[in-house]
């Protein structure tokens, strides 16, 4: 009978919503996978930002494989501000380098706060941000030369692809060549750079100068209908497939790109300035003894840490997308 008490009286505990040892069924306050609730919360702004970030890629996607021409990343990130120029994607891949090494750097902070070990946090971090701040510089520097040298922007893109074989009839600045000149000839799929007249193109790409006899300066009309001018436009020359010579000036290349490299870019861009700005203020919190009282293993931190890391990983897709593909 003892046991059948036992039995009965545990039955009724749990037909009044409770566990075996007397706590109730219905508690709450549970952290879900042993997660505190900033780190369940971050993980949802995460989730959310990974979803944004898709839609931009794919969007990019979708216009890039629909395109029938699109500017060659190994011509247009060919520059860097060290000298030669013909490095394709070397600077870039030093900026990638910077946030990836940022990102170990961020995991020895995380490490060290779960020693509770407030100076090495501090010192880590302090990295970190050396890392993030030095990839805004070259993202800075990027912009510049994209926009001031090349003068790309998010509506005008001077950098084209041939579609055909071919041969130059005029010289990088616009020029036609002398008579018996050895002309310039160029594959189907090769990049091309529109320079704008009068301006100094580094890296690379040529100069153009405005010599004032007509054939500097070449006209344009955009796709939006805005007459533009100042802009030197090589004239080519191919054999189309009836086997007649055709004649045909450069044409800009898909506005979008520039459109697109800029704003997603920029968006990615203000993440990694975001997370210095965090990262900056936490590591001083960090200095003044703010998290020791709490004894959690400096989670603070761990949490800046997810968002650091997020941001790394997106910068793989991104440099996928815009320098690889």
């Amino acid at each position: 009978m003892a046991s059948t008490d036992t039995v009965i009286e545990k039955d009724a505990s749990h037909d009044h919503g409770h566990h075996d040892d007397g706590r109730p069924l219905w508690d709450g306050a549970k952290s879900p996978f042993g997660a505190s609730y900033g780190k369940l919360m971050m993980w949802y702004f995460l989730l959310s930002d990974a979803f944004t970030f898709a839609g931009f890629l794919i969007a990019y996607g979708s216009i890039r494989f629909s395109s029938p021409t699109w500017p060659v990343p190994d011509f247009v990130f060919q520059t860097h501000p060290f000298g030669d120029s013909h490095l394709p994607l070397i600077f870039v891949t030093i900026m990638s380098f910077l946030l990836i090494i940022s990102s170990v750097t961020m995991v020895r902070a995380v490490q060290e706060g779960h020693r509770e070990n407030k100076r090495g946090v501090v010192f880590w971090m302090f990295l970190t941000i050396l890392g993030g701040a030095g990839f805004l510089g070259c993202q800075a520097w990027e912009w510049t030369n994209l926009i001031g040298t090349e003068h790309m922007t998010v509506t005008t893109n001077p950098f084209g692809t041939h579609t055909v074989d071919g041969v130059y009839l005029d010289d990088e600045h616009g020029e036609p060549y002398a008579a018996g000149a050895e002309r310039e000839t160029f594959k189907a799929g090769e990049g091309f750079l529109i320079h704008k007249a009068g301006g100094h193109h580094g890296g690379g790409h040529g100069e153009a100068d405005d010599h004032g006899d007509g054939h500097a300066v070449a006209t344009d009309h955009h796709d939006d209908g805005h007459h533009d001018s100042g802009w030197i436009q090589r004239r080519f020359e191919y054999t189309d497939e009836s086997g007649a010579t055709v004649q045909a000036k450069q044409e800009f290349g898909p506005k979008a790109f520039g459109a697109l490299f800029f704003f997603i870019t920029g968006f990615h861009g203000f993440h990694v300035f975001s997370g210095v700005a965090f990262l900056l203020i936490i590591m001083l919190n960090v200095a003044g003894g703010v998290y020791v009282a709490r004894r959690n293993g400096y989670e603070m931190v761990e949490k800046i840490g997810l968002y650091w890391h997020f941001v790394d990983l997106v910068w793989v897709f991104v440099f996928l997308v815009f320098y690889l593909l």
